[in-house]
């Protein structure tokens, strides 16, 4: 077991819930209203508001992209109330994975937040990568990038005791993936095809009643590391290999830090020691209900993970209105 950290406090633990709500509640009101951005932009407000909030020396490591690009919680901004003051902890967040799930009122958009001790989670920059992921109880080890996707597939079906056939692959329904979703149908595998949201969708492997053994393909980067810190509390495995359309993609890897540019990154290696992981509902999906409005009140649900105690809480939330 992972140990606990010193910097990351119990009451980080609940702190985080209220700003992932807060994003959730914000971008709900534009739930089903076309408008991407105006949701995003929304989410981002509340969830900078909420995170200046909080007691400490926050580095946002993952965010809406560079300083030139995003005008709230870019790649290096600081945030909460006591800088230099507070503890340090970087900040990987995305306050609406699914843009355009919420924008059509689709399942499975989310407020998402992970945050770590300082140094602790892969500066990544917003670019592709490949990923391929799993849920606990398997061998270490047991996937790998390097390997095929019918070598993966079969090496799944065979700690699983099962045919490959049998495996249920999850994959974002992209136009780039279409000799994988091939390949998967090839052998008999079920796929489940995403339009977006591939954090949920990392974190459905780790959930027997989704029936997803797999996720495969590619996707944001930020993503992945926001979907590690969610793996490193509950179990899994996760490889992740960036990739990149030119050299000015290279370049901003290079700004931030990352010197190979071929690496296979491993689970511990995007998220380390102790972190926490918090995602609130926009939509209903399949790893939580979102925001639901009535009069006087609305409802949310959250999960807010821990690695170094394991620890996952389902929070039930009821925001009254009409005070």
């Amino acid at each position: 077991m992972q140990t606990a950290s010193q910097v990351l406090d119990r009451v980080l633990v609940l702190e985080m819930v209220r700003v992932t709500e807060a994003a959730a509640i914000a971008a709900s009101t534009l739930t089903g209203r076309g408008d991407e951005k105006a949701a995003d932009a929304a989410a981002v407000e509340a969830m900078r508001a909420s995170l200046n909030e909080l007691y400490m020396d926050g580095t946002v490591v993952i965010g809406e992209g560079e300083r030139d690009e995003a005008p709230m919680l870019y790649i290096g901004e600081k945030v909460g109330s006591a800088p230099g003051k507070g503890p340090k902890i970087d900040i990987a967040l995305d306050p609406l994975e699914g843009t355009t799930i919420c924008a059509k009122a689709g399942p499975n958009s989310l407020a998402v937040l992970a945050i770590a001790e300082e140094g602790n989670l892969l500066n990544a920059p917003d670019v592709y990568m490949d990923k391929i992921a799993v849920g606990p109880g398997y061998p270490a080890d047991m996937i790998d990038l390097d390997k095929s996707v019918t070598e993966n597939i079969c090496a799944i079906a065979a700690a699983k005791g099962v045919e490959p056939k049998d495996i249920i692959a999850c994959v974002l329904d992209r136009p780039r993936h279409e000799k994988l979703i091939a390949e998967l149908r090839s052998l008999g595998c079920g796929v489940v095809l995403i339009g977006d949201g591939d954090v949920a969708g990392v974190i459905a492997t780790t959930d027997p009643d989704t029936t997803i053994d797999v996720y495969m393909g590619q996707g944001g980067a930020p993503e992945g590391v926001l979907a590690c810190a969610a793996l490193r509390c509950v179990g899994g495995q996760f490889k992740g290999r960036l990739l990149f359309r030119n050299e000015d993609e290279r370049a901003r890897a290079r700004k931030w830090g990352i010197t190979d540019l071929d690496k296979q990154y491993d689970l511990s290696e995007l998220a380390k020691g102790d972190c926490i992981f918090a995602a609130t509902g926009v939509t209903d999906g399949s790893l939580l209900e979102g925001v639901k409005r009535m009069r006087g009140k609305m409802t949310t649900e959250s999960v807010v993970m821990r690695a170094s105690s394991g620890t996952v809480r389902w929070v039930k939330g009821e925001h009254r209105t009409d005070r």
